[in-house]
Formats: structure tokens, C-alpha cells, sequence
């Protein structure tokens, strides 16, 4: 079997958004499935709308996600001369032409058209015409000789045989009238020369796939294999838009996600492996083929994707976690947390993963461990430590003074033996004991959290609050 070689080809103007990240996904999980290479190519032949902010944003994103590339990435760009002479050949061989329309009868075509109902074809009209007979003052562009009769057919590894007529594809421009290559023709000798087997993109890019065949096989070259993976849908079956969660790969970095969650959930997809749901990358490499891709659109489902993140955060490194989340502690705080507070956040990572479902929430919940004494309490938490509570912290703090070590089981066990001794009830004691850990009414196990914080910062936290 031939090596496989797939491609990524984004186009740099705007960022890698979440369809494109699936693109290259898919083509990278096929290189690596078959032991071949996937190489990135920049498609910045719109010089007025790429820019350097998109390309980059393009290599963060893949980088994100861990989808490296084989070769340095090939910018389309620097290549135009190499594609206009593959138009020349063309030309010279009898299978390109010159055309010299006007503006004003290419917008008759198009009004024709319109009139019909139809799109517009281009009619051909200079396709056997000499150029001598060319008007003056009209630079020409390359037009490439389709042909015209019998069916053009791509046997698609998602999508199956898929054909159509040749009179319904018209002769493509290949050079405009400056002299500069078209995508079409680009793509297709860049393809060629990077030696790319397999081109697997959106399934938008069908009906190019016909042209784009034709013009392999007049240079003289194999077409490569096509996968064509149907576009992702919303929620509610409508393309996917902004609204649906169209974004950059950096948002949901933003939002808080891991590239392994992102990653899991876009392969998902569109493609599936029986019933398995959670499948990390070496599984994804093994497993991953084009017979697996559906043929019916992928719904975009936030909730599902949230879900999956609360699995991998629970399933984390804590202190990968709490590095993660230093940079949302420190937006919260207004400085950057110091190293024993993010000591105490990594040691509270166990329990307070359990219940994070994005970075965000999980820095809400890991918050109070990097707090600066004295804690600045909420109003739930003021009114828990009334004068009362106050005093019962300040009778408390002598019995967790008497017992070694410092370990949860031990703390419960002088807070119950204390609550009974004063006739209280447990939560008459816990209560208060959060409130001044915390500054609020909600958190993790308040035993747990009292061996997180270490007995100085405990009993110090008890000491700014009681009586």
C-alpha cells in the first residue's frame, strides 16, 4: 500500500474555528493511523484578508490540541509563479485557452441565468476562437478546457461513488486577467507536488472535487483519494453558526475546557467506534479509519461537551489543574497567588475536581484556599457568624490544638468530641468552621478543607473570626 500522506490547508483569515479543528483532526488522526505524514499548508492567497494574526492563531490552535506536522508548513503563497506555469503548460498543450469576455457579457451569463432559474455557466464562447480575433484593451484570463461530454466520478471514502455530468461543470478561470493562479488551480499542483494521498475536508468541497479531478488528470496526474465528512450541525439541525458554538479553538480554551476534552469531543463528531464515548488519543490513533465517518451532518451539543470536560478534569493531574487555573485565581484575586496558596489548591484539587466541570468553575470553587488573611466573608457567610458562632470558634480553637498529626479523620474527631461536650449539634460547630475557612456557606468537606489548609492557616482563619 502507498505511504499516506493527508493535509490541513486553512485559509489565514480569521481563527482555526471548530469545524477546521475537526479538519485537521481527522486528517491527523488518518496520517498517524497509517504510519504516514501530515503536513500543513497555509492557503494565504488572499493576500487582503490573511493576515499574520490568523496564521498564528492557526499554529496555537493545532498546538493546543497536540496536532503536530511532519514538515515545515508549505505557505501557498510563495508558489504562485510555480502554479502559473502549470497554466502555461496547459495552454501549450491545447488544454486551457484564452478568454477575452468582457465584464459586461459575463454579467449577461449571470442575468441569464438568473432569468432561467439556473446558476451560471460560463458559455463557452471563447473556448474555440482564435486570439486573433481578441477585442482590444481586454486582458485575457486562462480558462481551462473541461470536458464536455460523459461523467466525471470520485470514489469518495465517506460518501461512496458520487458522479456528474461533465456539461454541468463549465471551464474554469485558472489565471485571472493579472495573471495570478486561481485556488482551484493551487490547490491541485500544490497537492500534487506535497505528494498528498488523501484529501479529507468538508463535504462543501464536493462539487470542487470534480473539477479539481479533471485538472489532475490533464496534467497528467493521479487524483488523490477524497473523504468528503459532512458539515456539523447545531442543536437544532441548522448549520452551524456563532450562536450554535462556531468559535475559535482558543474560546473554549478560553471558556475553560482541555485540549483532551475538546479533542475526544471532535472526534466524536461524525465518527464513532461502537459505543465507546470516552477515547483518548493513543486509542483514537488506533482505532481511527475513514469507513467510520457517518454520512448524515454531527449535532454540536455544549451540554455534551461540558459533561465530557467534568470527566477529564476529574480524571486529571491536580497539579496540572491547579497550574491551569493559577492565571483565572490570579484575574480573581488581582495579583497572582503566592506558592503556599497554590500548595493549599493543589492539595484541595481531589475533592474540588469532583465537581468542576470547566476551568473557570473550578477556580470559583478553588478560590477560597488562595485567599489573603483575614477572609473577606459574603453575606451567607456574616450571617452564619453571628456572636454566637463567634464564640463557639473562640472556645473550639483549643481543642485543635491537642492532637497530632494534622489529618481530616483527626480533625473530625475533636470537633465531634467538642460539640458534645457543649451540648451542640455537629452542624452548630461546622457551619461556623466553613464560614471562617471559606468566607462563604458552600465547599468541600469542611474536615477536608481544615487539612488542606494546614493547622496554622486554620487556626489562624478561625482566630481573625472568633471571639
Amino acid at each position: 500500500m502507498m505511504s499516506v500522506v493527508t493535509r490541513f490547508a486553512p485559509s489565514p483569515t480569521g481563527f482555526l474555528h471548530i469545524g477546521g479543528a475537526r479538519t485537521a483532526l481527522f486528517n491527523w488522526l488518518f496520517a498517524r493511523h497509517h504510519g504516514g505524514k501530515f503536513l500543513l499548508r497555509i492557503e494565504d492567497t488572499d493576500r487582503k484578508r490573511s493576515t499574520q494574526e490568523a496564521i498564528d492563531a492557526i499554529f496555537e490552535g493545532m498546538r493546543w490540541l497536540d496536532l503536530d506536522w511532519d514538515e515545515e508548513p508549505l505557505f501557498q503563497s510563495t508558489r504562485a509563479q510555480h502554479h502559473a506555469g502549470c497554466a502555461r503548460k496547459l495552454l501549450d498543450q491545447g488544454k486551457a485557452y484564452y478568454c477575452y469576455c468582457t465584464p459586461e457579457e459575463l454579467a449577461e451569463m449571470r442575468e441569464k441565468a438568473r432569468a432561467e432559474g439556473g446558476r451560471m455557466l460560463y458559455d463557452g464562447r471563447w473556448r474555440d476562437r482564435s486570439p486573433s480575433e481578441a477585442p482590444d484593451g481586454i486582458p485575457p484570463v486562462v480558462r481551462f478546457k473541461a470536458p464536455q461530454e460523459g461523467e466525471t466520478i470520485i470514489s469518495d471514502s465517506v460518501q461512496g461513488d458520487v458522479r456528474v455530468a461533465n456539461d454541468q461543470l463549465d471551464d474554469m478561470v485558472l489565471l485571472r486577467a493579472d495573471g495570478t493562479p486561481t485556488y482551484m488551480l493551487s490547490v491541485v499542483v500544490d497537492d500534487h507536488d506535497m505528494g498528498i494521498t488523501h484529501v479529507i475536508r468538508g463535504d462543501d468541497h464536493l462539487t470542487n472535487a470534480f473539477r479539481q479531478t479533471q485538472l489532475f488528470l490533464s496534467l497528467g496526474w493521479s487524483p488523490p483519494v477524497f473523504g468528503h465528512i459532512p458539515l456539523i450541525h447545531g442543536a437544532d439541525g441548522a448549520k452551524l453558526s456563532k450562536r450554535h458554538g462556531a468559535l475559535g479553538v482558543e474560546a473554549y480554551r478560553d471558556m475553560g475546557f482541555l485540549p483532551e476534552t475538546v479533542f475526544n469531543y471532535l472526534l466524536r463528531l461524525g465518527w464513532g467506534h461502537g459505543d465507546d464515548e470516552i477515547i483518548d488519543r493513543q486509542q483514537a490513533v488506533e482505532w481511527f479509519d475513514l469507513p467510520g465517518v457517518g454520512r448524515s451532518p454531527a449535532r454540536f451539543d455544549m451540554d455534551r461537551l461540558t459533561s465530557l470536560n467534568a470527566h477529564y478534569i476529574r480524571t486529571a493531574d491536580d497539579r496540572r489543574l491547579a497550574d491551569a487555573i493559577t492565571p483565572l485565581l490570579a484575574e480573581r484575586l488581582g495579583s497572582p497567588p503566592d506558592a503556599d496558596a497554590m500548595s493549599r489548591v493543589a492539595a484541595g484539587m481531589p475533592e474540588l475536581k469532583e465537581r468542576g466541570k470547566t476551568l473557570g468553575q473550578l477556580a470559583d470553587s478553588a478560590l477560597f484556599y488562595a485567599f489573603k488573611r483575614p477572609l473577606e466573608l459574603d453575606n451567607k457567610a456574616t450571617k452564619i457568624l453571628n456572636d454566637q458562632a463567634r464564640a463557639i470558634l473562640g472556645r473550639l480553637v483549643p481543642a485543635l490544638t491537642t492532637f497530632d498529626p494534622w489529618t481530616a479523620e483527626n480533625i473530625e474527631t475533636a470537633v465531634r468530641d467538642f460539640a458534645e461536650a457543649e451540648g451542640l449539634k455537629l452542624g452548630d460547630v461546622a457551619q461556623p468552621l466553613r464560614a471562617a475557612f471559606t468566607g462563604t456557606n458552600v465547599s468541600p468537606g469542611i474536615f477536608e478543607v481544615a487539612a488542606v489548609l494546614g493547622r496554622d492557616e486554620a487556626l489562624g482563619r478561625i482566630e481573625d473570626i472568633a471571639d
